[in-house]
């Protein structure tokens, strides 16, 4: 029975949604509080049992290959300076495994993105991060949570989480044979409008896929703005082999929005005992003038 020990994480998109930062920044760099997102989902990764990463990036993404690079400068400083806990938190990550990069030419979407891997992931079942989703878990990270379903089913499973039906045309959206979290996909759509949803669970940017998922990717025809979308190969791929929705047990940030980022750095915070009085302080000084100005307002 083969496990998971190989995993591709997509980042080579424009990041549109935060321009003009993004022009500069790899939004998969944007710190929550300190440590980039990346970082946080390269460590899901590690925890969840895989030894071999590839990171899918463009021309303007060298600051995540030089994130996971070493940079024997700062290290020798910081020994020197005796800032044993800093040289631990500059190092560790990148001698925890094995990161290895490729380049996506063209920006095609998220199933050309993953394409790219063909030739590193093999015959063998892989593991998809997406880098706009962080997930937090007081038990088993996401990611650890479709290892272990694999492990008893041996088949393509794809996270999933419950969203608001106002939401639904944010996600690819699946419609499954019962509604145990654990349950085979009958239909996937790609950003429905509310009306035509066949349900309310989304995709959640964790994935496991056997290698077949590929050869689907291969023939797919460019969808939604010309690009090579992953959720219709997925649809293709029901139809020849069994694929399974695991509703994750985990907090999701979507870090690719405004108020999810915003969302992450308030909570990230709040669970810093560094931070978390501060933090109290600082929006109870927001929040109670504002208050007090509704009081007065109301008739």
């Amino acid at each position: 029975m083969k496990g998971i020990k190989k995993a591709v994480i997509p980042a080579a998109g424009y990041g549109t949604r935060f321009l003009p930062v993004t022009k500069a920044i790899p939004k998969e760099m944007f710190p929550i509080i300190d440590t980039p997102a990346i970082h946080l989902i390269v460590e899901e990764a590690i925890n969840s049992g895989i030894d071999e990463i590839i990171i899918i990036v463009s021309a303007n993404k060298n600051a995540i290959i030089d994130y996971f690079d070493r940079n024997f400068e700062l290290e020798q400083n910081l020994l020197v300076k005796g800032k044993v806990d800093e040289y631990k938190l500059v190092t560790e990550i990148g001698s925890s495994v094995n990161v290895h990069f490729i380049r996506q030419k063209e920006q095609l979407g998220l199933g050309h993105a993953v394409l790219q891997a063909k030739t590193f992931m093999g015959n063998e079942p892989f593991a998809l991060l997406l880098g706009d989703d962080v997930y937090v878990s007081s038990e088993d990270s996401a990611l650890k949570q479709l290892v272990n379903q694999y492990s008893k089913c041996q088949s393509s499973i794809i996270g999933t989480m419950r969203v608001d039906l106002e939401d639904v045309s944010k996600f690819g959206i699946c419609k499954t044979e019962n509604d145990k979290q654990l349950s085979k996909i009958l239909e996937v759509v790609e950003k429905p409008n509310k009306a035509l949803a066949p349900s309310n669970l989304a995709i959640g940017g964790r994935y496991i896929f056997t290698h077949e998922i590929f050869d689907y990717l291969e023939k797919q025809e460019p969808g939604i703005n010309g690009e090579i979308q992953l959720t219709d190969a997925i649809a293709k791929m029901l139809s020849t082999e069994k694929v399974y929705s695991y509703e994750i047990n985990a907090k999701h940030y979507d870090i690719g929005s405004r108020i999810g980022y915003l969302e992450a750095i308030i909570d990230f915070g709040l669970n810093r005992p560094d931070m978390k009085e501060q933090i109290i302080k600082e929006i109870t000084s927001w929040l109670l003038p504002s208050y007090v100005r509704l009081l007065h307002a109301s008739p």
